[in-house]
């Protein structure tokens, strides 16, 4: 049986779940990664109404869609980051003009999360952990490695009692390594591992989009942290180095044709998606293949529907039989 074939909400919380529901199910897919933004999830009710999610879960089902995991991006960034007028707009209006307040609303929704995911019915929360030290990433003005350090232990901190409530309610948290937050790359996703003293709780969304850039291989991310797989984006990119652009982005938007990358829809970058699936299949990895649609340059409706299609496409199991078995008898 193929892997089910599920959307991330987030890029489309602007819709109401209902309307987004039917129309992911005309696109081919099999569930929703609901965001706990917009009207998809809402973790406070989440974890303290079974009975909404019974609601959020018939929606689905009147639309022949399931579920297999919740996502906090939004909530979980507030843990760590430094909260300023980018990010005090995750939290509500009330509380926005303390930052304190902000991370502290923050902290108590990830301490929700898996309440809420476990009367959901979905063993996975993915999200981000934020970072106190992503601005240190060029080494000047000259840094003591001590202040490194120190943000780990910082994360270890401020996210060790809410991977244990995590643990109690026997969710996972998957953290999407992603530039800005406490793991961006393999030596960093290595290092929060440690830093939480590799926490059973805790492991990672793999998302190839954001290896593409930094030239890290998505495979051998998967087969490195095997156990820490705990759930799958779909999403793409493309370089375009061209003697101008670098990889830092020149502070251009998404979607400028300036930019030295850019995210994809799936199938239209540099994402090795064979070789992926193949490290997917090495690893046992059963979970949904869920799709994060962003292309700046693409009508997303138009890219949904492609990127369903593709993820069928792409997906295969490995063999029980060896192709050369049959020269033997």
């Amino acid at each position: 049986m193929a892997r089910p074939v599920t959307l991330f909400t987030g890029q489309w919380a602007d819709l109401p779940l209902e309307v987004l529901a039917e129309k992911a199910k005309s696109f081919g897919y099999d569930g929703l990664e609901l965001a706990c933004w917009g009207d998809h999830m809402n973790i406070e009710a989440a974890a303290h109404d079974p009975a909404y999610c019974a609601h959020q879960r018939a929606i689905l089902s009147k639309h022949g869609l399931d579920c297999w995991a919740i996502s906090a991006h939004l909530q979980g960034q507030l843990v760590l980051d430094v909260i300023d007028s980018r990010n005090a707009g995750f939290a509500p209006k009330e509380v926005q003009g303390d930052p304190e307040a902000v991370r502290a609303w923050g902290i108590r929704q990830m301490m929700l999360a898996p309440l809420a995911a476990k009367n959901m019915g979905v063993k996975v929360v993915n999200g981000f952990t934020g970072s106190s030290i992503w601005h240190l990433i060029f080494p000047f003005p000259p840094q003591d490695p001590g202040m490194i350090e120190a943000g780990y232990a910082l994360f270890a901190e401020r996210w060790t009692p809410i991977f244990d409530e995590f643990e109690k309610h026997g969710i996972k948290f998957a953290l999407e390594v992603h530039p800005t937050e406490i793991a961006f790359d393999y030596y960093t996703a290595e290092r929060s591992l440690k830093a939480v003293n590799r926490h059973p709780a805790y492991g990672f969304n793999l998302d190839p989009s954001h290896f593409i850039p930094q030239g890290v291989d998505p495979a051998i991310f998967v087969r490195d942290f095997a156990d820490r797989i705990f759930h799958m984006h779909v999403k793409d990119a493309r370089n375009h180095r061209d003697g101008k652009a670098g990889s830092y982005g020149s502070y251009l938007a998404f979607g400028d044709h300036r930019r030295g990358w850019d995210f994809r829809s799936p199938g239209h970058g540099e994402v090795d998606f064979g070789s992926l699936i193949r490290a997917l299949n090495d690893i046992g990895y059963e979970g949904p293949l869920s799709v994060e649609w962003e292309d700046a340059g693409m009508d997303r409706e138009h890219g949904a529907r492609e990127a369903a299609e593709f993820c069928r496409k792409i997906d295969f199991r490995p063999s029980n039989l060896a192709f050369d078995a049959a020269f033997s008898k």
